[in-house]
């Protein structure tokens, strides 16, 4: 099936009090909770591993002039140790996967270069610190801001880099208000609780690896090409996943160096990433620099928008952060301009952090608005409503729902907007308080999936895909599609994902797991309800299906007695006409309020609370949680997020939790998210939305107005630490000062 046409009726809209939408516990959450859920490292069906330990380059720039192994290979338990020297062929790596070993060549510090087996992890351990490398230094480019002169125009992936309509610089200098700010944004870390870790091991020329991956399929080919192999000789099986965020979208040193050691040595391997080398060793959200220029009447109609962004990654990379994307559907003006330009750094691989484009996009061009409002006296919510567009302002077409202004306006009836005051106006004790908003966007995409669903003649169905959970709780919603399909209950449907042995899915990444996948399995159990209503003699048109029981006008029967010796059924989804006749995104809006120490500057959040629209909630309980997890990245973006880079030697200092903060239970106080009413006949057959990334984007926006809101101090370089906000403090009195004398 593809979507080519809106989704009429359907089963899942005869019964809006049934399984969908309902708050249904995790079906999978006893076992995460007792630990009985094995994660990649915990897998025991590769038998008798041996344990390895990664290598990195101790510079970020250059190549190795020497590497002695000798000391590590005679070390206690060591079995193997790997380096470019003595590497197995590798073949050309297809899209972004984990460093190969192929050369001295040094791209950024903390590159893998080696590999140490040993009996034990300590072994390893122990024995790879005994790692002696010579090295020849080369200057290096660290610095974003300094190789802005240089950036290139990026190759266009899904959508063109830069776009334009009417005449923006004739329609901004024509302007009666303008607005010309630049933001910039650090490099961030995803800090998923469980870090990259793999266990490999061969049969002949096949390999299986038990790994921590997002999406199966695009990794096993990725894999299948370092590895030299057809990619069905490659199995990804990831069972659970603890966190992903986008760093595990594609396989890492991990997965290759377990992958080639283990052939190598005849034996499983197991590799997992430390703390300390996730942030080196794996991907990263680029840093970002963002010029917005706004152009408006005296009333706040704008008439020009511009939006231009600078980001970075590894020399010979292509990736770079859609930050301006989002710009062109946001906000309605004639005169259109946006710009994306990558700077090579000898730094990390740059990939997809949790809402790449969206989330650091929208810290920028929201808090923009929020200026701009400020400049005109207008409310920021007022000047959002005179600029609702329509249709989507570049691509012409309607939106397949838009609800951005009723968020808006129920999220500030339940927040108490009215009470807002100027900035600077309202205090509590030494706090300065203040309340900010800002919209939220994210583009709703769908990807092919397939499916596989199996009734038992017990009456239990079997549901089969490549797809995975990261901890957003997958299997409970495809239990759900599928329980609503059939009408059988939970306890009798047997969700198996995360191995591509089972029907390709689209994986969990970009919003689109839930849509992508749900659809494909929508589908599958359509196609069965219709092969059971033709064994019942039912017409399936008029056949309903609840408590195990197929039923018609005059008859019925029990779905175990029609299964015979088992029934099958397949279903796929894949995008159609309707992803370019209409433009599709999940809507929203945030609202803020903080408290800010008048004293030390320190910014403390009080309260949080985010309206959104995403289609059918296919879980009320999931989608919370989902909305409010993306709540509280924006805030660690906004608050406390920040990889320092040393721009003398490229290494990121903070390169732990203990100095990168994210976020705590003390730092997040009363957080709510909602849903409104809503459904999406062509997004795909659930009518459902993306809502993963939803969360993040413009939740740190509307935390940087708040914080504005209440000391009117304007900081335009996130994230909004104490220092900043002393600084602007101490400026601000200053300016008072001398304004009096």
């Amino acid at each position: 099936m593809d979507m080519s046409q809106p989704i009429g009726p359907t089963p899942l809209d005869a019964r809006p009090d049934g399984l969908v939408g309902r708050g249904v516990d995790r079906v999978e959450g006893r076992l995460k909770v007792t630990g009985a859920a094995p994660y990649a490292y915990e897998t025991r069906e590769l038998r008798n591993p041996a344990y390895g330990m990664i290598v990195e380059a101790a510079i970020a720039k250059g190549r190795i002039r020497a590497i002695d192994a000798a000391a590590a290979r005679r070390a206690p338990g060591v079995i193997y140790v790997m380096t470019h020297e003595n590497a197995p062929p590798q073949g050309k790596k297809k899209e972004q996967v984990g460093p190969v070993l192929r050369g001295p060549e040094i791209a950024h510090f903390g590159q893998p270069i080696g590999l140490v087996v040993a009996e034990t992890f300590e072994q390893a351990r122990a024995a790879a610190a005994l790692v002696a490398v010579d090295y020849e230094r080369a200057e290096g480019r660290f610095d974003l801001r300094a190789a802005m002169p240089g950036a290139i125009v990026p190759k266009q992936v899904a959508s063109p880099p830069d776009s334009s309509l009417g005449d923006f610089e004739g329609a901004f200098a024509a302007s009666a208000v303008k607005l010309d700010v630049a933001y910039t944004t650090p490099v961030q870390t995803h800090a998923m609780m469980e870090p990259h870790a793999t266990i490999a091991g061969w049969e002949g020329d096949r390999v299986t690896l038990y790994t921590s991956n997002q999406m199966l399929n695009r990794g096993q080919v990725s894999l299948a090409s370092v590895l030299d192999l057809p990619a069905e000789n490659v199995r990804l099986v990831s069972k659970y996943i603890g966190g992903g965020f986008g760093a595990k979208l594609q396989p890492q040193a991990d997965a290759v160096f377990a992958a080639l050691a283990a052939r190598v040595i005849g034996r499983p391997v197991k590799v997992a990433l430390s703390r300390q080398q996730e942030f080196h060793g794996s991907t990263r959200r680029t840093d970002t620099i963002q010029r917005v220029r706004l152009g408006s009447d005296a009333e706040g109609r704008l008439a020009a928008i511009a939006h231009e962004s600078w980001s970075d990654t590894t020399v010979g990379d292509d990736f770079y952060e859609t930050s301006a994307n989002v710009t062109r559907s946001l906000y309605a003006a004639p005169n259109r301009l946006t710009r994306h330009r990558l700077a090579h750094l000898d730094l990390p691989l740059s990939s997809a952090m949790r809402a790449p484009g969206e989330a650091v996009g929208m810290l920028a061009f929201e808090c923009a608005m929020d200026e701009l409002a400020e400049t005109l006296g207008l409310d920021p919510i007022e000047l959002r409503v005179r600029n609702e567009p329509s249709e989507d302002p570049e691509k012409k077409v309607p939106f397949s729902t838009r609800q951005l202004v009723p968020c808006m306006r129920e999220g500030a009836r339940r927040f108490g907007w009215e009470k807002r005051g100027a900035p600077g106006s309202i205090r509590d004790g030494r706090w300065l308080v203040g309340l900010g908003m800002a919209a939220a966007a994210r583009l709703n995409p769908l990807q092919p999936s397939s499916a596989s669903v199996r009734l038992e003649r017990d009456g239990t169905l079997t549901v089969r895909m490549a797809m995975t959970d990261i901890g957003t709780g997958t299997y409970t919603i495809l239990a759900q599609i599928a329980g609503e399909m059939t009408g059988l209950p939970l306890e009798r449907i047997r969700i198996e994902l995360g191995d591509t042995l089972y029907p390709k899915a689209a994986g969990s990444g970009g919003s689109w797991g839930a849509g992508s996948a749900g659809s494909a399995l929508y589908v599958a159990c359509d196609d069965l309800r219709r092969q059971l209503a033709e064994k019942a003699g039912i017409a399936p048109a008029s056949a309903s299906f609840a408590d195990g029981r197929i039923a018609g006008a005059e008859r019925s029967a029990a779905l175990a007695d029609l299964a015979g010796d088992g029934i099958e059924a397949r279903g796929e989804i894949k995008p159609g006409a309707l992803n370019k006749t209409y433009s599709q995104y999940s809507f929203g809006a945030h609202f803020a309020e903080v408290g800010v120490d008048a004293d030390t500057g320190e910014v403390r959040l009080r309260r949080m609370l985010g309206v959104f629209t995403g289609g059918r909630i296919l879980n009320a309980k999931t989608a919370r949680s989902q909305a409010i997890g993306g709540m509280i990245f924006g805030v660690g973006a906004a608050l406390t997020e920040e990889v320092v880079i040393d721009r003398r030697s490229g290494t990121f200092v903070n390169h732990d939790l203990a100095e990168y903060h994210v976020p705590v239970h003390a730092d997040i106080p009363s957080l709510d998210a909602m849903f409104l009413p809503e459904l999406d006949d062509k997004a795909n057959p659930l009518k459902s939305k993306g809502l993963g990334e939803l969360g993040i984007c413009g939740a740190g926006a509307a935390v940087a107005n708040a914080v504005h809101n209440a000391t009117g101090i304007r900081i335009r370089d996130y994230p909004l630490t104490l220092d900043k906000v002393l600084r602007g403090l101490e400026e601000r009195e200053s300016g008072a000062q001398s304004r009096r004398t």
